[in-house]
């Protein structure tokens, strides 16, 4: 790991001086090639400057230690010894989880997209409790959310929903959320108090720019048509929903969220570039699945990932063995330490892939 942080420091400095040269700062392209690199390597190399500052601090207690004629400053020693060493040690994690590759999508606002599985009327019911813990959560961080489609039930549940969610790192917390979400309760509905099972699956997709996903016009085959649902007079009085097909690939995508059609095509548009990618990324974790036993970040839709037990108050992630008895408090939006642990998980693997362990 070492040598690896000596060369990141290394070329680090190299980007300092290239950043400053005349030449580059007069090529824009070169020049932003450039200060995005250092951007990048930036963090590891403060953490390797304090890293290397305590290891020198801890090199010159140690020598008066070693030498050991004053008591008193022995003491101080022994002291900054073992107050540098935890903090050096802290920052060997911190800088091991700087150099795992970073995925290129963490930033990305997300489509969070929920659909009701087995169980009946019971699971589109979830599905909306579902869609509210993740509003809930978004809105604890402090991001934005639109509900770009939905199918209703007519009881308060729904059969599909898509949520855009708009933040910082939206991707990064939720990119762990994908695949089937397993609820056990009595629903209002059982006179016998008899606990059913049912289930939901979440996809989480980054969204895509146009220069991540490509996709050509003649590819596309475009619907308009009535919204249904809330709305209003508005309803059922212009086709301003559109449904895009991808025929290549099949893939269809509606959105009915927006008043105007042009608006509704556009965040179909990006629906279905988010969807494309979303496909891309699967083909490359999948290539990568031999080397990588214990992905928990693969959003495979048929994995069942966690169970809630109402009855209980018990959450349960299924992939890292984690349990809670606060459900209350997790379908109120407060997920972030489940979120956490699973992210440590993930990165542990990960270091042990790379050997920086």
């Amino acid at each position: 790991m070492f040598d690896k942080l000596e060369e990141v420091f290394v070329r680090y400095e190299e980007l300092n001086i290239k950043l400053s040269d005349p030449k580059v700062i007069a090529d824009q392209a070169s020049f932003q090639q450039y200060a995005k690199e250092h951007a990048e390597k930036k963090p590891v190399v403060d953490l390797y400057i304090q890293w290397r500052d305590m290891k020198k601090r801890c090199g010159e207690a140690n020598q008066i230690l070693k030498d050991g004629s004053d008591k008193e400053l022995s003491e101080l020693a022994r002291a900054e010894i073992e107050e540098t060493t935890a903090a050096a040690e802290n920052l060997e994690q911190e800088m091991r989880i700087l150099l795992l590759p970073k995925d290129p999508y963490d930033d990305k606002n997300i489509y969070l997209e929920i659909r009701a599985g087995t169980g009946g009327d019971e699971a589109s019911l979830f599905a909306a409790n579902l869609l509210r813990m993740y509003t809930r959560y978004a809105e604890l961080q402090r991001w934005k959310t639109e509900i770009v489609d939905f199918s209703e039930t007519g009881i308060g549940g729904y059969k599909e929903a898509i949520l855009l969610v708009k933040g910082k790192g939206a991707y990064s917390r939720l990119k762990y959320e994908g695949g089937g979400h397993r609820v056990q309760r009595i629903p209002d509905t059982e006179a016998s108090g008899r606990i059913h099972t049912s289930a939901c699956t979440i996809a989480v997709l980054p969204e895509a720019d146009e220069v991540d996903i490509f996709i050509e016009p003649k590819d596309l085959r475009v619907d308009v048509y009535r919204s249904g649902g809330a709305g209003g007079q508005h309803v059922n009085t212009t086709d301003s929903a559109v449904r895009i097909t991808h025929i290549p690939s099949n893939i269809v995508v509606t959105c009915q969220d927006e008043r105007s059609q042009i608006k509704n095509r556009e965040k179909a548009m990006s629906l279905l570039r988010a969807k494309l990618l979303e496909e891309e990324i699967r083909r490359v974790a999948a290539e990568r699945a031999d080397s990588r036993k214990t992905q928990v970040g693969s959003g495979d839709r048929s994995e069942r990932i966690r169970t809630y037990n109402f009855p209980q108050n018990r959450l349960t992630d299924h992939r890292i063995n984690m349990t809670v008895y606060s459900l209350d408090r997790v379908m109120e939006g407060e997920i972030d330490d489940i979120i956490t642990a699973i992210t440590a998980y993930d990165q542990a693997e990960k270091l042990k892939d790379a050997g920086l362990t």
